[in-house]
């Protein structure tokens, strides 16, 4: 079986979508299937340097290969004329794609492409279907949809959802869909090392401080709005904690740059540290350093960096609108908020005092991670329905 990964930009500047597309690769291919992922040099919105690697060539990685095209014209949206040109040359060579994206025009074309040249597809929106998405530039989307997704969305084969909370709300734009919901993957830490010595050394912590992870994009999606002032609430009650802003957005500099200066104006200020983008050995060991991971998200389809945080061992506080806030909850992996400063500042202050809590949560969460969010166990349920598919093309 030779299957398609196409996504915009591969680039793990942008996050969760990125990386996933690269582990889900790399676990099909241990199961034996060849896989080709097609993506632009795009890494960044705002004048930042494309991808150093080669374009127009595989490059072999993990098992399987990437190509990487320049990102022209319409830099902005991650755009690639010669993409597209190569997947209309190499489509019939391939027996399925998987599209990551939707509202990007390098992504919807393609799968226009994949239609005319008889290749089935999967669409995965990335939770931009949800409502509360859908709103942010309201009639432009409704135009792009009537002009484009919505014939997409009827000609794919399925439409590859996370969660069942993201099924159920996801909007269709009157279209009859197969909808599949396979969540995604992580990959656990590297085990070991004094990670939590290490982060308080390297950002000169107190020792014995409690840390409070946020690690994810900077958007406004993420209820920073929530969590600073919750956290100020908390400070100003005398708790004891170090709060670790992790993350960057190389789409929205403004907003991020606004969440500094607003923290930098705060009484959090001495008690933050502010990482930018991490990734590597760095993340992982933030990721088991940390007392508390936290993510108020007013929208999140899945969210990877909860999963990660929950493999690392981690107790995780998200919002009800992290749509596996379901597992969160049944599996006492954490804690769920209500989208509320009160809300979020009461079950921080919570876990901040109680330690044996966090720790007890902190094992619940990995154990679940390891048994639901394995990528190699993801990887055979692909591969089950890639075949499916292709099964229901010959009958």
């Amino acid at each position: 079986m030779r299957i398609l990964q196409i996504i915009p930009s591969i680039s793990l500047v942008y996050g969760g979508p990125s990386q996933v597309v690269l582990e889900l690769s790399a676990a099909l291919a241990r199961e034996g299937i060849k896989v080709t992922a097609i993506a632009t040099d795009s890494n960044g919105d705002t004048g930042q340097k494309p991808l150093d690697v080669p374009l127009n060539v595989p490059v072999s990685q993990d098992g399987y290969e990437i190509i990487y095209f320049r990102c022209a014209p319409f830099r902005r949206y991650k755009f690639s004329l010669d993409l597209l040109k190569w997947l209309t040359l190499q489509a019939r060579k391939y027996d399925l794609a998987h599209i990551h994206a939707l509202f990007s025009p390098v992504s919807s074309f393609a799968a226009k492409i994949c239609h005319q040249q008889k290749l089935p597809y999967i669409l995965r929106p990335l939770g931009t279907l949800d409502p509360a998405d859908l709103r942010k530039k309201r009639l432009l989307k409704q135009l792009y949809a009537l002009l484009l997704e919505s014939t997409n969305l009827a000609n794919a084969a399925a439409i590859h959802f996370t969660s069942p909370q993201e099924a159920k709300i996801s909007e269709r734009f009157g279209v009859s869909t197969r909808d599949l919901v396979i969540p995604l993957g992580v990959t656990p830490p590297n085990k070991g090392e004094n990670h939590k010595a290490t982060i308080h050394s390297q950002f000169a912590i107190p020792a014995n401080t409690p840390l409070v992870l946020f690690l994810s994009r900077i958007d406004p999606k993420k209820g920073l709005n929530l969590l600073i002032p919750a956290l100020e609430k908390l400070l100003k009650e005398g708790l004891n904690f170090h709060f670790v802003l992790a993350g960057t957005n190389p789409q929205n500099r403004d907003y991020e740059e606004k969440i500094k200066l607003q923290i930098y104006h705060s009484p959090l200020r001495e008690h933050t540290t502010i990482t930018g983008f991490v990734t590597g050995e760095l993340k992982s060991a933030l990721l088991q350093a940390a007392d508390i991971f936290v993510l108020p998200s007013y929208y999140e389809n899945f969210g990877v960096a909860v999963a990660e945080a929950m493999v690392a061992g981690t107790p995780v506080i998200v919002s009800e609108q992290v749509h596996i806030c379901q597992q969160v909850k049944e599996s006492e992996s954490g804690w769920v908020s209500k989208l509320e400063v009160s809300a979020l500042a009461k079950l921080l202050r919570f876990a901040l005092q109680n330690p044996h809590e966090r720790q007890r949560r902190g094992l619940r969460a990995k154990e679940y991670a390891l048994q639901h969010y394995s990528w190699d166990a993801i990887a055979r349920q692909m591969i089950q329905v890639y075949e499916q598919i292709l099964l229901a093309r010959q009958s």
